[in-house]
């Protein structure tokens, strides 16, 4: 593509080179760059890409996009723009043919609930036979491919990428978890998208790098109602009408406040061996009973997200009520089927707040006994251990402390550590070191009705020791020990 074709749509400044110069990819990180690519120089939290223009040039970048004035050869194409990151969007865009015009877009934005309320949404429009793609905290999922990504909301270019990809491989729809730095990073520029959803908001992300206070938290995630044609808003959030000031979108509502377009009433708890959910009625523009398979009463306000967007899309109600009733998501309180009766779970809670959060949920479900397996993560702060130890020691009926990603460290030593927090309280604990070991031990002692769950790794496959990443996915260690493995 000529660099002219790519900067379609953007103000530039051609500083020296031609605009007809012949492009063959973007790139960003100059250790990528090889020839004929350009490279869009980024301005991170602690590196500016402007720095290695010049060693982009020898790399045989035939064209650089800078924002600041930069030294490099004379056979090198220079753009000079006012914003490289709007750029990088916009030229991914045009690059990729502009992916988004071919699929329904879906952005959710908010403090929590973000991958519930993707995984709730697939599962519905999947029943409706409409394939969709997803982008978010547990990667790029497209079909039976993952590809995994560094940030909940990646950098544009992989965001155009897999959106093409999507169309490419039949997807009909892409539904993508925007972060408030993702938008204030301009990750998602050059989308307008057909929805946008507000799930809620509460302190997050502040201070540092990532956003200097509450208000400009605020404000970034405010930035996808100027960027989408219908906003999908928790009404009973007491920031909704922040977060819609200035929207340039229609605004369709939800919530248990009766006036919302799509309200919950009469929620109740669900509970069998195997299945922890939630169940409650719809009102508003939709009337229906729905059960949801996610544990827990926020589960509501995801659903309610859910359904507000695929009945805009005009998703019928049995196929929203079966979205629902078989939703899963991977490594967020995830069922995995065992042949007992009793309940068990993995899920990615790996700090003392979301252990709490997760196993305050489960409590409610008033289960024979609440058996929390965990460990910690290696080579962080002490305080995370004594902190999830006492909170495991508070809320669980037994603790098996076991392993986690110990790194560089000792696992009996990060044991020990644990075990200062849970002498903090009256709780029980068996100490069981090899992971699998730990899981063999509470399916073996498990007794009717108990919850278990298996706290900290969630979706990875991995376990990290001394610096090696070995193969480690729990839904398989799960498999081998019920086969006799």
């Amino acid at each position: 593509m000529k660099l002219s074709q790519l900067l379609s749509g953007i103000e530039f400044e051609t500083v020296k080179g031609s605009p007809n110069t012949e492009i063959y990819d973007l790139i960003y990180d100059s250790r990528k760059v090889s020839d004929n690519t350009a490279f869009v120089c980024l301005k991170g939290y602690n590196v500016d890409g402007h720095k290695f223009a010049s060693d982009a040039a020898e790399k045989g970048a035939a064209a650089v996009i800078v924002s600041d004035d930069v030294d490099i050869p004379e056979n090198v194409a220079v753009i000079k723009v006012k914003d490289t990151r709007e750029t990088l969007a916009r030229m991914s865009a045009n690059l990729f043919d502009n992916p988004a015009k071919e699929l329904t877009t879906i952005a959710i934005t908010g403090t929590k609930g973000k991958t519930t309320t993707v995984a709730m949404i697939k599962s519905i429009l999947e029943c409706a036979g409409i394939k969709s793609g997803t982008i978010g905290t547990l990667g790029i999922i497209i079909g039976d491919r993952h590809i995994k990504t560094d940030n909940t909301t990646p950098e544009s270019y992989e965001v155009q990428k897999a959106m093409r990809d999507m169309v490419s491989e039949g997807c009909k729809a892409m539904i993508i978890e925007a972060s408030s730095i993702g938008l204030k990073w301009h990750r998602v520029d050059a989308i307008e998208f057909d929805y946008g959803i507000f799930t809620n908001f509460s302190h997050d992300h502040i201070g540092g790098a990532e956003h200097k206070d509450m208000d400009e938290y605020l404000k970034c995630k405010a930035m996808l109602f100027k960027k989408c044609k219908t906003g999908i808003i928790n009404r009973d959030d007491e920031k909704w009408q922040e977060i819609t000031e200035g929207a340039a979108c229609d605004i369709i509502t939800f919530g248990f406040d009766k006036s919302s377009d799509y309200s919950a009433s009469n929620d109740k708890l669900l509970s069998k061996a195997g299945f922890l959910g939630v169940e409650f009625k719809l009102g508003g523009k939709r009337e229906m009973n729905v059960d949801v398979a996610i544990p827990g009463h926020f589960s509501v306000y995801n659903a309610l997200a859910a359904i507000g967007v695929c009945s805009e899309m005009g998703i019928s109600n049995e196929d929203i009520a079966e979205g629902l009733k078989t939703v899963a998501v991977k490594g967020r309180v995830e069922p995995v089927p065992v042949p007992g009766n009793y309940t068990l779970l993995i899920d990615y809670a790996h700090n003392a707040l979301s252990m709490e959060n997760v196993l305050t949920t489960l409590r409610q479900y008033n289960p024979h006994r609440l058996i929390t397996l965990f460990g910690a993560g290696g080579n962080r702060p002490k305080v995370r251990r004594y902190e999830m130890g006492e909170t495991s020691g508070r809320l669980s009926d037994l603790s098996v402390i076991t392993e986690d990603n110990s790194r560089f460290e000792d696992v009996m030593d990060i044991i020990e550590d644990i075990k200062v927090g849970i002498a903090k309280t009256d709780g029980k604990y068996v100490v069981v070191p090899n992971r699998k070991d730990a899981i063999k031990y509470c399916i073996d002692n498990a007794e009717d009705g108990d919850i278990i769950v298996l706290a900290g790794k969630g979706h990875e496959d991995y376990q990290e020791i001394k610096g090696v990443k070995y193969h480690m996915d729990e839904r398989e260690l799960i498999a081998e020990i019920l086969e006799g493995k």
